[in-house]
């Protein structure tokens, strides 16, 4: 079947969202924000119904799957028990149907050209966030202390993953993507939020972590890093230079618990009375705490940390909070909104599917290093690795367009580690041998590529062509590195996907 617009397809996908903006009044800009929403949507489906599927099964696959129709469908149900509103339901709902969207779209054995599209895209579409977030932040602000809230990109540490498997784990630099990088930096700095600090730290260890085969070679790894650590301490010094005020307000954040009464960081404290009443809420009943409360139900600060806010809020302030978007904390507020039955079974089994697919790519990286599809792996690994990075500060599932884009990399990665794990040889405990018998050989793995075979064999068994994975710049990043689209054979199915 011909799908002469499958690349249109994949760019309505994830583009349009790239522009999406917090308005500066709750009560205007729905409009424009919901047409940005109908084309990937549109797109999304398209590309669902278009998609090859696989004709074998992956447990890991399965559960991840289940588990995401879970969350979403199972909101239902507490929609029903609980009865919040249904503008607030739907509005908090969007994004987890975002990244269901996304998932699907991606879990399917796409071609190694679909593939590289998908990630140019991506990474496109990160980048015109990036800039397109400051901008308008600083538009609709009167200066950079009113502005540093509206800045940042919601995928801001999407992007910094992605660029740190470049310098990390391929050791690929180019002038793009360090300047793409450095202007990242410089957001994170002007925004004055220590949680994004933590993260693009955070980032930086797990791929130093995915790139070193063994635990003894993570410093040799980090000495080949200091690459990455002089743009950050470069980037670092000129914003201190050109920008004293940010230097100040940093130095004022870093320091805020010792300028308060009590001796306590506000925004810690804000974050935990959230927490708290979230939990208090949930637990209230066995009702609320099988079901949860629901997506748009309204939460408070608890009142237990109000002596800890004294001299930073009144208490009339305190009791007039009343919030229901999606809350600062993505794994309590799964538990809040969807309960032990529906809440949190996605949170678990995604952060199991990342650690199984990092260890399987640092074992696959040492066996087969030069396996076809293995760096999609990597890129994939690292865009979802920022879901937990980007949950120390803010929900990640909370905005539209980070919920899409967290969906597509998950699909990415499951659908890869599939494939890979049916092709490359299987981590295998090999017994003690006792010292005067020798090592047995390695039995044959029917269905499976024993290391140093050669790359045509793999390729057949990953379903991608010889000269699709022989092709210039097939192992490289696909989103940074343009190579010429071959028209031979083009109608062809297996090609065109």
């Amino acid at each position: 079947m011909r799908h002469q617009y499958a690349t249109l397809w994949i760019w309505l996908f994830l583009l349009p969202l790239a522009l999406d903006y917090k308005a500066p009044d709750a009560n205007v800009g729905h409009f424009i924000q919901f047409v940005f929403v109908i084309p990937v949507i549109a797109a999304g489906l398209a590309l669902a119904l278009i998609a090859p599927r696989f004709h074998n099964g992956s447990r890991l696959r399965s559960v991840i799957t289940f588990s995401v129709l879970l969350c979403v469908l199972g909101s239902i149900v507490a929609q029903f028990v609980q009865d919040n509103d249904t503008g607030n339901y739907l509005r908090v709902l969007l994004p987890f149907v975002l990244f269901l969207l996304g998932y699907l779209v991606a879990c399917r054995p796409w071609s190694e050209y679909r593939i590289s599209q998908f990630e140019k895209a991506l990474f496109v579409s990160n980048v015109i966030c990036l800039l397109f977030t400051f901008a308008y932040g600083l538009a609709t602000s009167g200066d950079l202390e009113d502005a540093r809230f509206r800045i940042i990109s919601v995928t801001l540490l999407g992007l910094q993953a992605v660029l740190l498997h470049e310098f990390v784990v391929a050791r690929r630099f180019s002038f793009f993507t360090i300047a793409v990088f450095a202007v990242s930096v410089i957001v994170e700095l002007l925004s004055v939020t220590r949680s994004l600090m933590i993260g693009t730290v955070f980032l930086f260890l797990f791929a130093m972590a995915l790139s070193a085969p063994s635990i003894q070679l993570v410093w040799r790894t980090a000495a080949r890093s200091v690459m990455t650590g002089a743009v950050l301490a470069g980037v670092v010094g000129i914003v201190a230079v050109t920008f004293p005020t940010v230097t100040e307000h940093w130095t004022q954040r870093i320091f805020a618990s010792e300028e308060t009464v009590t001796g306590k960081d506000p925004t810690t404290i804000t974050r935990l009375a959230e927490m708290r009443d979230q939990y208090d809420q949930v637990t209230a009943s066995p009702e609320t705490l099988l079901f949860g409360e629901g997506y748009g139900h309204y939460y408070r600060y608890s009142p237990v940390y109000l002596p800890d806010l004294a001299g930073q809020i009144s208490e009339k302030d305190f009791y007039a909070i009343n919030e229901w978007p999606a809350g600062h904390n993505f794994w309590v507020y799964q538990l809040f909104a969807g309960g032990l039955l529906f809440g949190i079974a996605m949170p678990l089994a995604t952060l199991a599917a990342l650690a199984i697919c990092f260890f399987s790519y640092r074992y696959w990286r040492v066996v087969v290093p030069d396996a076809p599809m293995l760096p999609v792996l990597g890129r994939a690994i690292m865009l979802f690795a920022a879901l937990p990075a980007t949950s120390i500060g803010g929900n990640p599932l909370g905005p539209r367009f980070s919920g899409l884009i967290f969906g597509v990399a998950l699909g990415l990665m499951i659908a890869t580690h599939a494939r890979l794990q049916r092709a490359l040889p299987a981590r295998m405990k090999r017994p003690p041998t006792p010292p005067h018998l020798h090592p047995a050989a390695m039995p044959e793995l029917p269905g499976r590529i024993q290391p140093g075979m050669g790359r045509a064999d793999l390729a057949t068994t990953l379903g991608i062509s010889h000269a699709a994975s022989t092709a210039p710049g097939s192992g490289q990043f696909g989103a940074l590195v343009s190579r010429p689209t071959s028209t031979q054979n083009a109608n062809r199915p297996n090609i065109v996907r």
